[in-house]
C-alpha cells in the first residue's frame, strides 16, 4: 500500500502472531453465522428486485436498435475500449518505472474514493478507474435504449445504478485500501470487530442485513432524546394521545393537534431541546397535541386507512376538543399524516362536521400522478410482492420499508455505514437522527395495501376520487384554510408534486411555502440554525415551475412565517391548560409507551 512501515502498521514477527490468533477466532464467529443465517426469516423474492423481464426487454431493446443504427452501438463500444486499453497502458508504465507514483492522471474524484491510495498507487488507481469506466459506460448504455417505456427504462436505470453501487471496489476488502489498513494496524481486530458488528445486525433482524446506522445504546426515550414535559392523556389501540405542558402563562384559545407519519415515530419533531418543534410550538403559546401511533403486529392484519380515521383522527380531535373544551383544532400532518388528513377533511366537509379550523401539511403528497425516485418501486410486480408480503405476514414489515428508503441513497445509507461497521469494526456514530431514522415502525396488511393500490398507483384522490367509509372522498372538498410546506430536493415526496396537490384543493384561503432541503432537515428547520431558506409565491394558479421561478427567497427558517400563520387562526390567549382533565386522567408521561416498541421483521 505505501513504502512507508510506521504509516502501514507493517506485520513483523511479534505481531503476526496477533494476527494470525485474531484470524483464528473468525472460525468461531462464523459458527454464530451460520446459525443465524439457517434461522433467518425470509420474505417474498420479488422484494429483491424486478423480475428477468425487464432486463430482457432491454436486451433485446439495445440489440433491435444495434440492427436499425450498428454505427451507434459501434461508437459506444469503441469509447469504451480506447478508455479501458488506454487506462491499461498507462497502468502498466506506472507499474514498470520500478516504482510507486501517482499516475499523470488519477481520474475523475468521487468521495468514495478518498484514500490519497485511490489516486496514488498504481493498482489502486487501476481498479477505480477501470469501475468508473465500466460504470459510465453501463449507464450510457441505458441512456442509449429508446425503444422502451419511459417507466420500465426509469426502472432498468435506478436497479443498473443499483448493481454497479454495489460493486464499487471499495464494498470488498481485497480492493478497499482503507479496511486493509485498518486490519495490518489493529493486526486483525478491526476485521473480527467488523464481523461481530455483521452478526449483531444480522441477529437483531433474524437474518435480514439491515445495516446500523447509529450507536443504539447512546440515546433514550425521554431520557436525552424526546424529553418536552407532557403527559398522555387518552389512548386506544390505535395511538396515544400526548398533551404538552405549556411554557408560557397565556395560550391561544384553539388547541393544536399533530399528526406524524405512522411509518416511523413521531419523536423527528422532538430529538432534542435545540431542534425540537413541538417545544418550539409549545414556546409559541399553542395547547398543543401530539399522536404517537401503535407500532401494529399482525392483529391489525384488517385495519385500514378508515380506522386510522375513525379511531385516529377522529378519535384524536375529538378527545382534544373534549380536554380544552373548544369547538375546533388546528390540524397537522406530516408525509402520509397530511394525505391521510386530506382524506379525513373532506370526510369532515361531507358529514358538515367543522372541527377542523385550518389545517397545515407538511410534505404531504395528494396528486400521485408523478412518482418521482419511488417509480421503480410502484409497478404490479413489486406491489404484488408486498401483497404477498403482507397476506403472509399480516403486516407489511418495517424492515422492508426501510430497506427502500435506504436504498434510494445507497452509497450514503448503506454501503458507506456496511464498509465502516462490516471491514472496519466501527461502532456506528451516536448520531440521533440516524437512531430515529432506525427506530422504525409496521404497517397494517389492509392499510398498506389501500395506501399502494388506490393512492400510489391508481391516484385515485386526486383523479376522480377515493372511496372510503360509504364516501368518495376528493381534493376539492378541502375547504378550510390551508398552509403546505414542501421541500425542495425532497425524494420521497417532490414538492412540485405536492404543489399540484394544493393547486386542487377547493380552499380559498391557501398557502404554498418551499423549503430548501430535503424530506427531514427541510422541515425540523429551526430559525435558531438559520441554515436553510424558504420561498413563497401567492399566485398558486402557476405551473411548478413558472411558480418557482417567481417565487421570493427569504433567508431562514419557514417556522417563524407558518408561525405567524398559526398565530391568526390560533384564537384569542386564554390560561394555560395542564394536561389532561377529570375525564382524561393522565396515564403516564410523555413520550409515552406505544413510542418505545420495536417494530419485529
Amino acid at each position: 500500500m505505501t513504502t512507508n512501515d510506521t504509516t502501514t502498521g507493517a506485520v513483523t514477527g511479534e505481531n503476526l502472531d496477533k494476527l494470525n490468533s485474531n484470524l483464528r477466532k473468525v472460525e468461531q464467529l462464523t459458527q454464530r453465522l451460520t446459525q443465524v443465517m439457517t434461522h433467518r426469516s425470509t420474505h417474498n423474492a420479488a422484494l429483491d428486485g424486478p423480475n428477468q423481464e425487464l432486463f430482457a426487454k432491454a436486451a433485446s431493446a439495445y440489440w433491435s436498435e444495434a440492427l436499425r443504427d450498428p454505427a451507434k452501438l459501434l461508437e459506444h463500444q469503441l469509447q469504451f475500449w480506447s478508455k479501458s486499453v488506454t487506462h491499461f497502458v498507462e497502468a502498466q508504465q506506472a507499474l514498470s518505472s520500478g516504482k510507486i507514483q501517482a499516475p499523470e492522471n488519477p481520474g475523475p474524484s468521487d468521495r468514495r474514493f478518498s484514500n490519497p491510495l485511490w489516486d496514488t498507487h498504481p493498482y489502486f488507481n487501476f481498479v477505480k478507474q477501470q469501475y468508473l469506466i465500466n460504470s459510465d459506460a453501463m449507464m450510457q448504455a441505458v441512456e442509449d435504449v429508446t425503444d422502451l417505456d419511459p417507466k420500465e427504462k426509469q426502472r432498468l436505470g435506478y436497479f443498473s445504478r443499483q448493481i454497479l453501487d454495489m460493486m464499487s471496489p471499495t464494498n470488498f476488502l481485497a480492493t478497499n485500501p482503507d479496511a486493509l489498513e485498518k486490519a495490518v494496524a489493529t493486526e486483525g481486530q478491526s476485521l473480527i470487530d467488523g464481523l461481530e458488528n455483521l452478526i449483531a445486525d444480522l441477529e437483531a433482524n433474524n437474518g435480514e442485513l439491515v445495516v446500523r446506522l447509529a450507536d443504539e445504546t447512546a440515546f433514550e426515550l425521554g431520557g436525552n432524546i424526546a424529553t418536552t414535559p407532557g403527559k398522555v392523556v387518552y389512548r386506544n389501540r390505535m395511538l396515544e394521545l400526548i398533551q404538552y405542558t405549556p411554557t408560557t402563562e397565556k395560550v391561544h384559545k384553539t388547541p393544536l393537534i399533530l399528526f406524524p407519519p405512522w411509518i416511523n415515530k413521531f419523536y423527528i419533531l422532538d430529538l432534542k431541546e435545540q431542534n425540537s418543534m413541538v417545544k418550539w410550538l409549545v414556546d409559541q403559546g399553542h395547547t398543543l397535541f401530539v399522536v404517537s401511533w401503535v407500532n401494529p403486529d399482525a392483529a391489525y392484519a384488517e385495519v385500514g386507512l378508515e380506522d386510522y380515521i375513525e379511531e385516529g383522527y377522529l378519535a384524536a380531535i375529538r378527545e382534544a376538543k373534549a380536554i380544552t373544551g373548544e369547538k375546533q383544532v388546528n390540524a397537522i400532518g406530516y408525509c402520509i399524516a397530511g394525505t391521510t388528513l386530506s382524506l379525513t377533511l373532506s370526510l369532515l366537509k361531507q358529514r358538515k362536521d367543522k372541527s377542523v379550523k385550518s389545517a397545515t401539511f407538511f410534505t404531504a403528497l395528494t396528486d400521485f400522478g408523478n412518482q418521482g425516485e419511488f417509480a421503480p418501486f410502484l409497478t404490479d410486480d413489486f406491489i404484488d410482492g408486498i401483497e404477498a408480503e403482507c397476506a403472509h405476514k399480516g403486516i407489511l414489515p418495517s424492515v422492508i420499508m426501510a430497506r427502500t428508503f435506504t436504498f434510494l441513497r445507497a452509497n450514503d445509507l448503506v454501503y458507506t455505514p456496511a464498509i465502516k461497521s462490516y471491514m472496519m469494526g466501527e461502532t456506528p456514530p451516536a448520531f440521533d437522527l440516524l437512531y430515529w431514522n432506525g427506530d422504525g415502525a409496521n404497517l397494517p396488511a389492509k392499510m398498506a395495501m389501500q395506501y399502494l393500490r388506490g393512492l400510489c398507483q391508481a391516484n385515485e384522490l386526486a383523479d376522480g376520487g377515493f372511496e372510503l367509509l360509504g364516501h368518495r372522498l376528493t381534493l376539492s372538498d378541502l375547504d378550510v384554510p390551508l398552509i403546505s410546506i414542501a421541500c425542495e430536493t425532497d425524494h420521497i415526496a417532490p414538492w412540485m408534486n405536492c404543489y399540484r396537490g394544493v393547486q386542487q384543493m377547493g380552499s380559498k384561503d391557501r398557502t404554498f411555502i418551499k423549503t430548501q432541503s430535503g424530506h427531514i432537515a427541510g422541515i425540523v428547520n429551526p430559525p435558531t440554525k438559520n441554515k436553510y431558506g424558504h420561498y413563497t409565491n401567492d399566485d398558486l394558479s402557476l405551473d411548478p415551475e413558472d411558480w418557482s421561478e417567481s417565487a421570493t427567497f427569504h433567508e431562514g427558517s419557514w417556522w417563524p412565517r407558518w408561525g405567524a400563520w398559526l398565530k391568526k387562526r390560533g384564537g384569542a390567549q386564554v390560561k394555560a391548560r395542564e394536561p389532561g382533565d377529570s375525564a382524561h386522567p393522565v396515564l403516564c408521561d410523555a413520550p409515552g409507551t406505544y413510542v418505545t416498541v420495536k417494530a419485529k421483521p
